[in-house]
């Protein structure tokens, strides 16, 4: 424990926002640098809790006191080093991540919960600042090969576990550029992509190597892989959206927000998004359906590209300004959030289904149309709440159902759980001998701690599956 009375001398201090008026002027990340005093005195807040609840909030069961504790007393070596023995990739949970240890801190019980994320975050930057974070490759090879089938958190996490273990690790990615919706799918305010290479500079240095445009059961057979590979991960996400099926869902200018969201991704690489297949917001008037995480990175995005006005509809009611009394103490709480987005402008709306859509003589949408209903499981609609408004584009953002059967998954012919995605057992292998998943491919939507704690787990059974052991934690 840093500070015995420090949870009581320090009230909670987040890193600093740049305002938005200048942050929407670019698509640099929102925080600022958090200084090293002020760290070490949030660190101080630490409890040491005889029961680390945090550790089971985190699904990655991260040893969060301990490396608060060497925060606070400028051990930044031992911290960086105790941060990496559960997560690969703490650079990227500590800026997407919703932070679920935060909300199961004892601390927060009663006071704001330490600042997790924040200080997870600066940890692993000075790592690399400093140098401490290097190749680790494996001083013995065992001669099996894995090929990892996806290059989102939960291939990357498994890759570089397996290769750790020795094993001979391929990354095959569909797209031109390694990340997975890492780099396509996360806007770059929320994290630049240099992070993504930084660590992918690392992966190289213990021998994994990486296959760009390759889409396995596409230009690359399910067959070569089973004949040149030992095991296999299909670590290929989520991928299917959700529809919207109403009057008017084929007017031009209403789109998925994957299919947003990577083109100004790409932009920002130094990409040129043809002009027929652009999807920008200049000047419209947009509609986001969807109220979580990826609709409001489609809303920065928006006011980014200047919309002339951003409206954001969700179908379930105003979540609380606190936590709701249904979801207390330790668990993820009911309540409503407010992202680096939402303060930058736009309109919140909850409790709306959409009911159609018009369009011009063009086959352009030119208007939403909408009804406000009750609250599950029923919604009902509320007799009389029928209204419009008008809309140049709306971007769906409802989430995702599982995913994409056609290809892959469906020439494997691996077995799939009720919900759609891929089964598996204990040890991550699916139906097919040798063949295992991770991910959201395999657990559906989630998030990107899920993924790499999912992606370590898949590593320790496919190590089990080549050698019979695993030493991986």
């Amino acid at each position: 424990m840093g500070k015995t009375t420090g949870f009581m001398e320090y009230t909670r201090e987040v890193a600093e926002r740049r305002p938005p008026a200048e942050r929407i002027k670019d698509w640099f990340e929102v925080y600022r640098p958090f200084p090293e005093p002020n760290l070490r005195s949030q660190a101080a807040r630490c409890m040491d809790c005889g029961v680390p609840f945090c550790h089971t909030g985190c699904p990655l069961t991260n040893l969060i006191p301990d490396w608060n504790d060497f925060i606070y007393h400028g051990r930044w070596h031992d911290a960086v080093r105790q941060l990496h023995s559960t997560n690969n990739f703490p650079e990227f949970t500590g800026r997407i991540c919703p932070a679920p240890c935060e909300a199961s801190c004892v601390l927060g019980i009663n006071e704001p919960p330490v600042t997790i994320k924040q200080i997870e975050r600066s940890i692993v930057d000075r790592g690399f600042e400093e140098g401490f974070i290097r190749p680790e490759p494996a001083a013995v090879k065992t001669g099996k090969r894995v090929a990892v089938v996806g290059s989102g958190p939960a291939g990357l996490a498994a890759a570089q576990q397996l290769a750790r273990a020795g094993h001979a690790v391929t990354v095959f990615e569909k797209s031109d550029r390694i990340g997975g919706l890492l780099r396509y799918g996360i806007p770059n305010f929320k994290m630049e992509k240099h992070l993504i290479d930084r660590r992918l500079e690392q992966m190289r240095g213990e021998g994994v190597e990486f296959e760009t445009s390759a889409q396995v059961g596409g230009n690359v057979p399910v067959e070569d892989l089973r004949k040149e590979f030992d095991a296999i991960l299909l670590a290929g996400g989520a991928e299917h959206p959700r529809d919207l099926d109403v009057p008017g869902r084929n007017l031009r200018g209403i789109h998925f927000a994957m299919e947003f969201l990577p083109q100004q991704n790409r932009r920002n690489e130094g990409d040129t998004v043809p002009e027929s297949e652009a999807i920008l917001a200049t000047g419209k008037r947009v509609i986001i359906i969807g109220g979580g995480d990826t609709g409001a990175d489609c809303l920065g995005t928006s006011h980014r590209q200047g919309a002339a006005c951003v409206t954001q509809f969700e179908l379930l009611p105003k979540p609380p300004d606190d936590r709701s009394p249904s979801t207390p103490w330790p668990l993820w709480p009911m309540q409503l959030r407010i992202e680096t987005s939402h303060e930058e402008g736009g309109t919140r709306d909850w409790g709306v289904a959409t009911t159609g859509f018009t369009g011009d003589d063009r086959g352009q949408v030119n208007q939403l149309h909408a009804l406000r209903i009750g609250p599950p499981p029923k919604f009902e609609p509320i007799g009389g709440s029928e209204f419009t408004i008008e809309a140049d584009l709306v971007l769906l953002a409802m989430g995702f159902l599982g995913p994409v059967k056609n290809g892959m998954i469906e020439q494997l012919g691996v077995a799939l759980d009720p919900r759609g995605n891929v089964a598996t057992d204990g040890d991550y292998m699916s139906s097919v001998p040798g063949v295992f998943a991770a991910g959201d491919m395999r657990r559906g939507q989630s998030l990107v701690v899920w993924a790499i704690a999912e992606g370590r787990k898949a590593a320790q059974g496919i190590d089990r599956f080549l050698t019979g052991a695993t030493k991986l934690a």
